[in-house]
């Protein structure tokens, strides 16, 4: 286990209400915010980029002109720090994140390894949303990584559930990938739980000596699991697209108040927080 660990902050999300809630959406916000967690020690920042007209910053954008702008942006506030651009489309067509890639060239692309239920009930019994298939095939795996060839991004593989896991590990038997590196995501309600019981079981089936890191999903819950991570030598993220708590049960302010707690977890861990240059050297 190596004791250097990189955190990576997901600044903003997809969907969630700037009206609602403190998430960055302009060009300066996400700079600004950016600027927050790479102090409080993140070295990778999770893009997702909105809608820029007034009125619209809950809506997402693959706009390749917004997309530079936010990432000239955050370059500018965070030297040294390595870009992780989402690329999740619903449906097969990701033209639009595709084409962010090659105009922002980020160090890292998310790349949704499998398809998955998106599923979510409120208390009454209802439906939160109506029922929808992620989609994710493997020739839309494919044409992404395509894209990262050509222009030298890292992808990064966000596993749902374990047979995701280890579908990333088959994708690196046929060759489709020189070596898996895995983001679990947990705390997606059709998805695996935030569970730190879960972790190791999942890390049995990863590649050995893959990178790995954590995604968490919810509440005061998560710390937990992201604890459990950082003992199990995996690399940390947080931030206002995955929760808006503390591990006290307080609400944060912004991503530099998340950044915090978990550079603090991390050392409590005996984890020293990776520097921009040390999480290159690790990460690509």
């Amino acid at each position: 286990m190596s004791d250097k660990v990189v955190i990576t902050c997901a600044l903003t999300g997809v969907l969630t209400d700037p009206g609602q809630h403190p998430v960055p959406v302009t060009v300066t916000q996400m700079a600004r915010e950016a600027r927050q967690a790479y102090e409080a020690g993140a070295s990778v920042m999770h893009i997702h980029f909105r809608r820029q007209e007034p009125g619209k910053g809950h809506l997402p954008s693959w706009d390749p002109e917004v997309a530079c702008a936010i990432a000239d942006a955050i370059r500018q506030a965070c030297p040294g720090v390595l870009l992780n651009f989402s690329t999740g489309t619903i449906n097969r067509d990701q033209q639009g994140p595709l084409a962010c890639i090659r105009a922002g060239r980020p160090e890292i692309a998310a790349c949704n390894a499998g398809s998955l239920n998106y599923l979510k009930t409120r208390r009454d019994g209802r439906w939160a949303w109506a029922p929808m298939v992620f989609e994710n095939p493997v020739d839309k795996i494919e044409e992404l990584l395509e894209v990262c060839r050509q222009v030298r991004v890292r992808p990064e593989f966000e596993c749902f559930d374990l047979g995701i896991v280890r579908s990333v590990g088959m994708f690196e038997d046929v060759g489709m990938i020189d070596k898996a590196n895995y983001n679990l995501v947990l705390g997606v309600a059709s998805g695996m739980p935030a569970d730190a019981e879960l972790l190791p079981l999942l890390h049995k089936y990863m590649k050995p000596g893959a990178l790995w890191q954590s995604t968490v999903i919810g509440r005061q819950e998560i710390w937990d699991v992201h604890r459990a991570t950082a003992e199990m030598g995996g690399q940390l993220r947080t931030g206002l697209e995955d929760t808006f708590y503390l591990p006290s049960g307080e609400r944060a302010r912004g991503n530099g108040d998340l950044i915090a707690a978990m550079a603090a977890l991390a050392q409590e861990a005996g984890r020293q927080v990776a520097s921009p240059d040390e999480a290159r050297a690790l990460f690509l």
